[in-house]
């Protein structure tokens, strides 16, 4: 094998371990992407029912203390 060759096996190897790497963290990029989508999506049900979970027992609280 000569040196242009060789020169052109290291760089395709370079390559290769470099698009490996990009693929591993875009990989990486994606799974945080899923993740902080799922928390959003329970944020949102937690704000959009949570009030309606306290007022119930602020509701049960109150009849327990006997104000209603």
């Amino acid at each position: 094998m000569n040196a242009m060759e060789q020169e052109r096996l290291e760089q395709n190897i370079r390559r290769t371990a470099g698009v490996r790497a990009l693929e591993e963290i875009r990989g990486i990029v994606d799974d945080d992407l899923r993740e902080e989508a799922a928390r959003k999506k329970w944020l949102a049900i937690l704000l959009r029912y949570g009030w309606i979970v306290l007022l119930l027992a602020a509701g049960m609280l109150a009849r327990y203390m006997g104000v209603i």
